[in-house]
């Protein structure tokens, strides 16, 4: 095939532009759906920091659905690479349309549930009765979204691994080109507050769904998607869940993180905090997005090869990585460290807000130049299905390190301990995954 030939020959610097930059573009963009809410909300004068704070309540169940959606997309279109790596295109065209199947069964179940618990759920996430109403609004029909979600993502990982970046890119760009435009139309115009902000959402996700069908049903696709390779078999969906465990407990760990932050800020600093660290994490998250692109983009690559047996390819992907990785996020340190209170302003220009995220937002980045090598590197494992290690070392920095910390930092320094625990995650996080990747490289004999 024309993609096993490209993935196995071409130069990596060329393939990772062509597979990393549109991923980038796409993850960014991606990455502006929950950030153009924020900015709306926390600019409009009838919602304010309190539908801040709303966001910032719901995005804990939004990352759970997230952390499902890419279990089945990093998971099938990791062994879908692996599979056209070792010429077994039947294979591939299995885990395509078991992952599909998978990702519509997923996103039903999280509508259904999350609909029936929606009260009791965001009580237990640390909702004041201040914020409640508003998280209720927007979370309601957020997850009425939830199988556009799951098929969209889904989709646009295997439209990479199938060859074609630009698909990927052109769905995400389509799906936050709308949410961009109908989020000003809902919320300012229309007056439609919180649930403004929702509909403009699953509006782009579902634009999004449609785009990448369109793909793969019409034979545009080296792969195509059919009926028949739909029917969950447990071969399929077995390899497909078990390669996607690192990327769903990357994501419920931040979804975890999100909620024992949430709570402990509550406690320190009432709903400004929370507000604050919204816009901290909506800014954070922006950055990491770029590395989260460029990863995507390396997967399919590094996967191919290293299931063709070429070593000096792989290496030469994670050299290229590793540099990318480690620039883009010492860049946005030093944005955040320049220019803070413009980054918060961005979201919310009520005094008390502006006082206490421009020290907090500094603080929380101390170790972000660290953090787009560690992220590179935790990830190589997720490629070659590595799954327990790969599972170890991307949970390290939100579960394993930050999480005690936020504890026992709170308790010495009070708030701003929270602040100062992220950064020492950050640097304790890399110094292990450093170790792990230095002796995955001596086993490989790379």
């Amino acid at each position: 095939m024309k993609t096993e030939n490209r993935l196995g020959t071409e130069k990596i610097p060329r393939l990772l532009m062509e597979f990393s930059i549109p991923a980038i573009i796409g993850m960014m963009v991606n990455g502006i759906y929950n950030i153009v809410d924020r900015i709306f909300i926390g600019n409009a004068p009838d919602l304010g920091s309190l539908g801040l704070a709303a966001v910032s309540i719901t995005y804990p169940v939004t990352l759970v659905l997230l952390a499902f959606s890419l279990m089945v997309a990093v998971g099938g279109s990791t062994i879908f690479s692996i599979s056209l790596g070792k010429n077994e295109e039947h294979k591939a065209q299995h885990f395509l349309g078991n992952a599909v199947a998978i990702a519509i069964i997923l996103g039903t179940i999280f509508m259904i549930f999350g609909n029936l618990f929606i009260e009791p759920l965001l009580s237990f996430l640390g909702a004041s009765p201040d914020v409640l109403p508003y998280a209720e609004d927007y979370l309601r029909i957020i997850l009425f979204g939830a199988v556009f979600q799951s098929v969209a993502i889904t989709l646009n990982n295997f439209a990479r691994a199938d060859g074609s970046p630009r698909i990927s890119m052109i769905s995400m760009l389509i799906g936050a080109g709308f949410n961009i435009v109908f989020d000003y139309i809902f919320i300012v115009q229309l007056g439609w507050g919180m649930a403004g902000a929702a509909y403009a959402t699953i509006g782009g996700q579902f634009l999004s769904m449609l785009w990448q069908l369109n793909y793969f049903l019409r034979g545009r696709s080296n792969v195509s998607l059919k009926l028949k390779n739909m029917l969950p078999q447990k071969i399929y969906v077995t390899a497909i869940l078990s390669i996607g465990i690192p990327a769903f407990m990357l994501q419920i760990a931040n979804s975890i993180l999100n909620i024992i932050l949430n709570t402990t800020l509550v406690s320190y600093g009432g709903d400004v905090a929370v507000s604050v660290a919204g816009i901290i994490t909506s800014a954070v998250t922006l950055i990491v997005m770029f590395v989260s692109g460029l990863i995507q983009g390396m997967q399919p690559i590094t996967s191919f090869n290293y299931g063709a047996k070429k070593g000096d390819r792989v290496k030469e992907v994670l050299k290229w990585g590793t540099i990318i990785g480690g620039v883009i996020t010492t860049i946005g340190f030093l944005v955040i460290q320049l220019f803070p209170e413009a980054v918060v302003m961005l979201f919310n220009q009520e005094p008390a807000v502006v006082e206490l995220g421009v020290p907090a937002i500094r603080i929380w980045v101390l170790g972000f130049p660290l953090v787009g090598i560690q992220i590179v590197w935790a990830n190589y494992f997720q490629a070659i299905g590595e799954i327990r290690l790969a599972s170890f070392l991307n949970l390290m920095r939100q579960i394993i390190v930050l999480i005690p910390l936020i504890f026992i930092f709170s308790r010495l320094f009070g708030l701003y301990g929270i602040y100062f625990a992220v950064p020492t995650a950050d640097l304790i996080a890399f110094g292990i995954t450093s170790y792990f990747f230095r002796n995955q490289f001596k086993k490989d004999r790379m």
